[in-house]
C-alpha cells in the first residue's frame, strides 16, 4: 500500500492515538507510559525496536540496501506547569503532535513493504524541554551511519498558517545562567557596615539593561529569578541566587552574551566588593540551516501541500535540543520542519491549543520526506 494511502485510511486512529499520548503527559526522563505506548504499537508493526538502561528512549528502524542512515527524531516529554490551579505535566509544546506523527510515519513506511535504499531510523527522544535529551541519545549512539536527519515542530498560527509547512525552524541558542552573590550581613541600623546582595543583584539588572552588541541578530539577557534567604526584616541580606535568561539568535552571538555575562560580573564585584559565581546551565545552541536538508523538505511540503503553502523559513527565538544532533555532528544534513496548525494562545502556553487535521498532513509530509530522502 502506499504510504500516503495507508495514512488516510488511518486518519481516525492517528487522531486516537494524539489524544491518548496528551492523556497521559509526563515531564522530562519520566516518559515511562509515553514510551510503553510507542513501543507497544512499533512491535505490532513487526518494526524493529531498541530500548535503553536508565531513560525511556526508543529507537525504531526499517532496514535499507544500505547501512547509511535517514532518521526522524520526535520528543516525548511534556512540561510541568500549572493549569487551572493545578501543577502537573500537560504537552503545551506538542510533543504528543511530534510522537504521533513520528510514530505514524514509521507504520506508514512499514506497512507499504517498501525496501528503501537507505536505512530509515525513527528516534523517540526524551528530555526535551530539559535540553539534555538529544544529547543523552547521541551518547547512545543514535546518529551512527546517519546522513540525514530530520524533525518536526508545531508552530503558532502567527508563525507559519494553518495548512503550510516550513522547510526548516530557524531556532535561537538559549541558555540559563544560574548565580550566587555572597555579600556581608550587618544590621539594617549600620547598612555601611555590610554589602548588601539584593542591592548588588541590582546593579546586576542595571548592568545587563546596559550590553549591547554590534549586531543585527535579536538577542537578550535577563534576570527572571532572585532569592535570599534572609527571614529577618532588619538584617542587611548577605547572601542572594538568582537566574539569567540569556537568548540570541546566533551561537556566535550567544558566546558573546557569555563574554558579556563574565565582564559584567566582574564589574559589579569590583565596584561592590561582593563575591559573585556563575555557571551556565540548560544551553541549547541555534539552528544550523542546512540548504541540502530544506530542499528535500520543500519538496514534501509541494508534494502534499502545494507549492503556494511552502514557507521558506520560519524564524523562532524559542531554543530546541534538537539542534544538538548538528552542532556535535559537522556535516550531518539536518531541518526540522515547522507545521501550520492554527496553534494558539501560543506555545507552553497552558491552554494551548491546535487544528488536528494538521497531523494528517504534518505525518505526510514526514513521510514523504523520509522516503524522498532514503532514496539518495
Amino acid at each position: 500500500m502506499n504510504p500516503i494511502d495507508y495514512i488516510d485510511q488511518q486518519r481516525d486512529e492517528i487522531i486516537k492515538t494524539y489524544h491518548e499520548l496528551h492523556a497521559i503527559a509526563e515531564p522530562s526522563w519520566r516518559e515511562e507510559k509515553t514510551s510503553k505506548y510507542i513501543l507497544n504499537c512499533l512491535k505490532k508493526a513487526g518494526i524493529k525496536t531498541k530500548i535503553f538502561q536508565g531513560h525511556y528512549g526508543i529507537v525504531a528502524e526499517i532496514p535499507g540496501k544500505t547501512n547509511e542512515v535517514v532518521a526522524l527524531r520526535a520528543d516525548m516529554d511534556a512540561l510541568l506547569q500549572e493549569v487551572d490551579g493545578v501543577v502537573k505535566a500537560n504537552h503545551s509544546c506538542g510533543h504528543d503532535a511530534h510522537s504521533t506523527m513520528g510514530l505514524f510515519t514509521a507504520l506508514a513506511i512499514a506497512s507499504s513493504g517498501i525496501k528503501p535504499k537507505n536505512t530509515i531510523r525513527f528516534i523517540f527522544q526524551p528530555a526535551e524541554e530539559k535540553g539534555e535529551g538529544a544529547l543523552q541519545m547521541m551518547k547512545e549512539g543514535v546518529l551512527e551511519n546517519v546522513s540525514y536527519l530530520f524533525g518536526v515542530h508545531v508552530r503558532p498560527k502567527v508563525e507559519v498558517p494553518f495548512n503550510q509547512a516550513s522547510t526548516v525552524i530557524v531556532h535561537g541558542s538559549a541558555a540559563t545562567i544560574k548565580g550566587k552573590i555572597q555579600g556581608v550581613q550587618a544590621h539594617a541600623s549600620h547598612p555601611e557596615a555590610g554589602i548588601n546582595a539584593i542591592e548588588v543583584a541590582a546593579q546586576l539588572v542595571d548592568k545587563f539593561k546596559q550590553i549591547k552588541i554590534q549586531t543585527e541578530v535579536p538577542y537578550s539577557i535577563k534576570m527572571t529569578q532572585l532569592h535570599t534567604e534572609n527571614e529577618s526584616t532588619n538584617i542587611i541580606p548577605e547572601t542572594a541566587f538568582f537566574s539569567l535568561d540569556a537568548r540570541a539568535q546566533t551561537n556566535d552571538v550567544m558566546n558573546q552574551l557569555q563574554l558579556l555575562t563574565q565582564e559584567t560580573v566582574d564589574q559589579i564585584i569590583h565596584e561592590t566588593g561582593a563575591k559573585i559565581t556563575w555557571t551556565l546551565e540548560e544551553l541549547v545552541p541555534a539552528a544550523i540551516v542546512n540548504k541540502d536538508a530544506m530542499e528535500i523538505t520543500q519538496l514534501a511540503i509541494e508534494t502534499i501541500l502545494g507549492k503556494e503553502n511552502v514557507i521558506p523559513v520560519c524564524i523562532s527565538q524559542g531554543g530546541e535540543d534538537f539542534h544538538f544532533y548538528t552542532a556535535k555532528t559537522p556535516g550531518l544534513t539536518a531541518t526540522m520542519v515547522g507545521l501550520g496548525c492554527d496553534l494558539a494562545p501560543g506555545l507552553h502556553h497552558p491552554q494551548m491549543k491546535f487544528n488536528l487535521e494538521a497531523l494528517i498532513y504534518g505525518t505526510k509530509i514526514l513521510t514523504e520526506t523520509i522516503v524522498i530522502a532514503s532514496d539518495k
